[in-house]
């Protein structure tokens, strides 16, 4: 049975509550702001592991239609100020999407009487920046009393829909009763899972050196040339920052082919081959090479082996970035490998003339493995001068191993195409502990946490900071948390901008 407490301000509103979560104590507030606030003083001291109000509201923004659901990520006065924040609405909105429901999450405005007419609608939504209103929940929000807080508004109304013809009318009510009912079964499951837990950060996590420098290197392309500034794939591999970046004006794209001759264009941190250098040069473009430093050392390491006359066995994940760039640079004298497995298999010209090299965002413990069975084949292989696995990726797993063995669950914020995010979760889970690869809050699964009462949080090398903190911030909504940082080493590493873009 879950510990949930359901405010509901109309009666019709708590029968429908009550339908899908009879586990749940759902209690009417009344309508309108003086109700509420009475209703919020009593229901403050009132059981529950968490408190939500569910019931109906109106639209603000064009984009809501009846029966839509609206999760609430702040609740806001008719002026835009916030009277309060709402942290896991996307974890929330994220269950009833999974639930097949359609949902929104945004700022919601309380008022004290009915907004009617599209005219008072946009005027509302201009002044305070919500997308939707209602008459009750800026004032039940001192229920909570700090336990995690829910609001969950049904559309009944929206923008163009008035004056009501009686059929569409009674369309809106069944569509956002149907819509209410099913958000009350996902709500208790949100109760079930509501514990407290202990949050224990990593450290080093999230962005590295090279991925902060070629990050800035867009930043001050876009600043001295101006947009459009193209960028030859993600400029990392994250979806948060190209985003933002391509807000600003850059321009992502595949290949050079993709970009005007005499344009701007920015090489991402994974590096390119020869190949492409020239056909930017034949183009005529303006390049800014945003490579980072540890991976152009492996670049001039495989022209080194090359012209001493080895044939080089590169560790890496076929089809990265990092990796077709590396071995473009010698074509004829690398061959790709991903395991120990594939060592038996190589076929090269002389067995005492091999060398190796390797992904800087491999799983370290993995690529040992493969080395060594690189040095059992060709007892003369040589290597790179140092390590090629970056000081970054190094510090992450180690940072991850450490919270693999005291955490139940370590969560890992990067993107799907994120090697050395994957390579986290991998490193995790080879340590004996559950883990998860997720880009964003909406991508927090509240069912991974049952049971769970200790949890790491990380970031990959290529996933900004505050992302994480969003995150962890989120996490808030599945019950009280503490948090703590467990460190492995300390990062001062700094990398020179291109001449191009320094100031």
């Amino acid at each position: 049975m879950s510990d949930l407490l359901l405010i509901a301000p109309m009666a019709a509103e708590q029968r429908a509550l009550k339908a899908r979560a009879p586990g749940a104590r759902v209690v009417r507030s009344g309508v309108g702001p003086r109700r509420a606030r009475r209703a919020a003083t009593s229901l403050a001291t009132a059981r529950a592991a968490g408190v939500a109000v569910a019931g109906f509201g109106g639209a603000l923004s064009p984009e809501l239609e009846p029966g839509e659901l609206v999760v609430a990520t702040e609740l806001r006065a008719r002026d835009g100020s916030v009277r309060d924040q709402c942290p896991g609405a996307e974890v929330i909105a994220a269950m009833l999407r999974r639930a097949g429901l359609r949902v929104h999450t945004g700022p919601i405005t309380s008022v004290r009487s009915p907004v009617l007419g599209a005219g008072a609608r946009a005027r509302l939504r201009s002044s305070s920046g919500a997308i939707a209103a209602d008459m009750e929940s800026a004032w039940l929000a001192p229920a909570a009393a700090g336990r995690p807080f829910v609001v969950v508004r049904a559309i009944l109304d929206a923008p163009g829909s008035e004056p009501w013809h009686p059929f569409s009318a009674l369309r809106s009510v069944i569509s956002a009763t149907n819509a209410l009912q099913a958000a009350a079964g996902v709500l208790g499951e949100w109760a079930n899972v509501i514990s407290p837990r202990e949050l224990v950060l990593a450290a080093p996590r999230a962005s590295c050196a090279g991925v902060e420098r070629a990050i800035e290197v867009v930043e001050r392309t876009l600043d001295r040339y101006g947009p459009p500034v193209y960028m030859r794939k993600q400029i990392v591999h994250n979806r948060h920052v190209v985003s933002e970046l391509e807000r600003r004006g850059a321009v992502c794209v595949d290949e050079l082919d993709e970009v005007p001759d005499g344009a701007t264009v920015v090489f991402s941190a994974h590096g390119v081959s020869p190949r492409v250098r020239e056909q930017a040069r034949r183009k005529e473009l303006n390049v800014i090479d945003a490579t980072c430093p540890l991976v152009s050392k492996v670049h001039a390491e495989a022209r080194r082996f090359a012209d001493d006359g080895y044939s080089i066995v590169l560790v890496g994940h076929g089809g990265h970035e990092e990796i077709e760039g590396t071995a473009g640079e010698a074509p004829n004298h690398v061959t790709v490998i991903a395991s120990a497995e594939e060592v038996d298999g190589l076929d090269v010209d002389d067995p005492g003339r091999v060398a190796y090299l390797t992904q800087t965002t491999l799983a370290v413990d993995e690529t040992k493995g493969v080395v060594s069975r690189l040095r059992e084949r060709f007892p003369d292989i040589v290597g790179p001068r140092s390590d090629d696995i970056c000081y970054a990726t190094q510090n992450r797993q180690d940072a991850v191993k450490a919270l693999a063995r005291s955490c139940d669950l370590v969560l890992v914020v990067g993107s799907r195409n994120s090697s050395n995010s994957n390579r986290l979760v991998e490193v995790a889970e080879r340590h004996g502990c559950k883990a998860r690869l997720l880009d964003e809050q909406s991508d927090v699964d509240p069912h991974w946490f049952e049971g769970v009462e200790r949890v790491g949080v990380t970031a990959g090398a290529s996933s900004p900071e505050r992302i994480m903190r969003r995150v962890a911030g989120a996490l808030e909504v599945l019950g009280p948390v503490s948090v703590s940082e467990h460190a492995v080493a300390a990062e001062e590493v700094k990398f020179t901008l291109p001449r191009e873009v320094r100031a």
